[in-house]
C-alpha cells in the first residue's frame, strides 16, 4: 500500500503527459457531439473519486454530472433522456453490478465509455470505448494510487469535454495542466509532512475508537474516501460527511471516543466554527488543510495554494497514509487477506 502511495507523484505525471492519447476514443466521440449532461456509473472508491471531480464539470464548465450506483440504477432507476454521455468507472473492470448497468444503457442504444485500469476486463470489453486510467492494475485491495489516478483522469475528461464544447477561456487548458503538474510534483512534500504529523500523534491514533471526517464541495469526495479507506484498513467505525450534513444530526453522536478530521483547502469559517464548538466533546479534533503553517499542533498544514477543484489530489494523500499507519499501529497486518471467498460467494466481482 505504501509503495503505491509513494508512486503517486510519478504516476500522475505520466498520466498528464499521455492523457490525450489515452482519451482518444472519447475525443473521437466528441467530434460530432455536444455534451451538456453526463451520467457516471460508479461504486466504492470510484464513486468517491467522481464526487471529487464532479464540481469541476459543473461549477467551472456548466456540464451536469449525475452519479449513479450501478445496482440501484439497473434495478430501480431510469436513464435521463437528456443524458449526452455515459461513463462507467471501474478500476478493476470486474464489477458485476457495473457490467449489468452498462448493458442496460446500451440497450437504449447509447454508447458507454469505461474508465478503467484494466482495458482487458469484462466491463471494458463490454463498453463501446475504453479510457485507460494508465496506472496498470493495483494489486493491493485498498486502492490508493488508483483512486488518485481516477480523480485526475476525471478532471482531464472534464477539461477535454469542455474544450470540445468551446467552453474554456483562452489559455485555461494550459494553466490547468501546469497546475496539475505542479500538484503531482508536490506529493512527496505532502508525504513528508504527513509522516511527521502521524509520528507526533501516534499514541492518540492508536487509542482512538471512532473516526469521522467532514469536507465541503470537492472535498466531500475526500471525506467519503477517508470513510472507505479507514473502514477497509483500520476496521473501526469510520464516517465521512459533507460539512453541513454533519450538523444536521450526526454531531449528536459525538463523544470523547471520537476523533474528527476537518478537511479544508483554505481557512473556512463554517468548518472552523464547527471545530471550535465540537472540540470540548471530542477525544481529538484535527484539521488537514492546504493553508499555511499553523501553530496549532493538531493542524496538518500543507502550505500549498491550489484551485479548490484540484485540491482533492493533495488532500487525499494524508488520509491514505493515516489509514495505513493507524491500521498497522493497531496491529492489523494488511497483507493478510480476510473474507477471501467474498467475491466468489456474493458474485460481486466477475
Amino acid at each position: 500500500m505504501l509503495d503505491y502511495i509513494d508512486r503517486e507523484s510519478e504516476a500522475l505525471g505520466v498520466i498528464l503527459n499521455e492523457y490525450e492519447a489515452k482519451l482518444a476514443p472519447l475525443k473521437e466521440y466528441l467530434a460530432n457531439k455536444t455534451v451538456n449532461k453526463i451520467m457516471i456509473l460508479a461504486t466504492g472508491s470510484s464513486y468517491n473519486a467522481v464526487l471529487c471531480a464532479k464540481y469541476y464539470f459543473e461549477d467551472r464548465f456548466g456540464i451536469l454530472v449525475d452519479i449513479k450506483e450501478p445496482y440501484n440504477f439497473t434495478h430501480y432507476e431510469r436513464l435521463d433522456p437528456t443524458t449526452d454521455l455515459v461513463i462507467a468507472v471501474s478500476q478493476s473492470g470486474k464489477s458485476a453490478s457495473t457490467l449489468e448497468a452498462v448493458k442496460k444503457v446500451q440497450a437504449r442504444h447509447i454508447p458507454v465509455f469505461c474508465l478503467t485500469s484494466n482495458p482487458a476486463s469484462p466491463v471494458a470489453q463490454q463498453a463501446d470505448g475504453v479510457l485507460d486510467i494508465n496506472t496498470g492494475i493495483e494489486s493491493v485491495g485498498f486502492v490508493t494510487l488508483g483512486f488518485s489516478a481516477t480523480v485526475l483522469n476525471l478532471l482531464l475528461i472534464a477539461l477535454t469535454v469542455a474544450e470540445h464544447g468551446g467552453l474554456p477561456e483562452a489559455g485555461e487548458k494550459e494553466r490547468a495542466l501546469a497546475e496539475l503538474k505542479d500538484i503531482a510534483l508536490a506529493i512527496p512534500g505532502v508525504i513528508d509532512k504527513t509522516n511527521a504529523f502521524i509520528a507526533r500523534h501516534r499514541q492518540h491514533f492508536i487509542g482512538a475508537q471512532r473516526f469521522v471526517a467532514t469536507g465541503y464541495g470537492a472535498l466531500v469526495g475526500v471525506a467519503k474516501e477517508f470513510e472507505t479507506k479507514f473502514t477497509e484498513t483500520v476496521r473501526l467505525p469510520s464516517s465521512g460527511f459533507e460539512l453541513e450534513a454533519y450538523m444536521h444530526g450526526p454531531y449528536l453522536e459525538a463523544s470523547a471516543k471520537h476523533t474528527i478530521f476537518f478537511i479544508e483547502d483554505r481557512p473556512h469559517a463554517r468548518s472552523a466554527a464547527l471545530r471550535d464548538y465540537m472540540r470540548p466533546a471530542l477525544g481529538g479534533a484535527f484539521t488537514v488543510t492546504l493553508a499555511a503553517e499553523s501553530n496549532d499542533e493538531n493542524t496538518l498544514a500543507l502550505d500549498y495554494s491550489v484551485s479548490h477543484n484540484f485540491a482533492p489530489l493533495l488532500l487525499i494523500v494524508p488520509f491514505q497514509l493515516l489509514a495505513f499507519n493507524i491500521a498497522t499501529a493497531k496491529g492489523t497486518d494488511l497483507s493478510v487477506r480476510i473474507f477471501d471467498d467474498f467475491d466468489r460467494v456474493l458474485k460481486s466481482k466477475i
